[in-house]
């Protein structure tokens, strides 16, 4: 009985492992499009249209990969879900290049509004210590009101488009990764 107790903690670390990498790999993927767009300002739309949808579907496969290679159900489903959303917004937004700036952003508010009740959502149900929920929460939080900014807002100019995309790319990939090393940490222990 102990023995398979052992094994049952194993693979829960195991999975839990393979989840937090997902989370840290789609935080850089975050860090790198924030710090592409403030060092890029004069990036034009079409550039910036591809950027987006490259970086939705990057995000996505990753997030399908992890979990399809996880054996847990738990998170799985969280999981599946996000990733076939951030695949789905990668292809139509790599499908329509020549997007207009009012529809890209109503599309990237979307995604950042569905992203953040996932992460809300994330928090209460993936196997994740007080500390980096409350991160996750937080995350979630920033992602809502940034897509509600971007409905709300979306033709107040496009260097400030352009600054909000970047700061909530900056925000969520560096909170991601938090709770990826977070997570380790919580596993190392466990």
């Amino acid at each position: 009985m102990e023995a398979l107790l052992n094994r049952v903690a194993t693979l829960a670390g195991t999975q839990l492992t393979k989840a937090r990498w997902a989370l840290g790999v789609n935080g850089l993927l975050s860090i790198a499009l924030g710090v592409v767009i403030l060092a890029w300002p004069g990036i034009s739309l079409e550039a910036l249209t591809i950027l987006f949808g490259a970086y939705a579907l990057a995000t996505g496969v990753v997030g399908l990969f992890s979990a399809f290679t996880a054996e847990a159900t738990g998170e799985r489903g969280w999981l599946v879900f996000s990733s076939l959303l951030g695949i789905a917004v990668g292809l139509v937004v790599l499908a329509w290049p020549g997007i207009s700036a009012l529809a890209l952003l109503y599309v990237i508010g979307a995604y950042a509004v569905a992203l953040g009740i996932l992460a809300v959502g994330g928090a209460f149900w993936l196997p994740i210590d007080g500390g980096d929920a409350a991160l996750l929460v937080l995350s979630g939080l920033v992602s809502i009101l940034f897509g509600i900014v971007m409905f709300a807002r979306p033709g107040d100019g496009a260097l400030v488009a352009l600054v909000l995309i970047a700061a909530f790319a900056l925000i969520s990939g560096v909170t991601q990764l938090i709770v990826a090393i977070g997570g380790k940490r919580m596993v190392a222990t466990a």
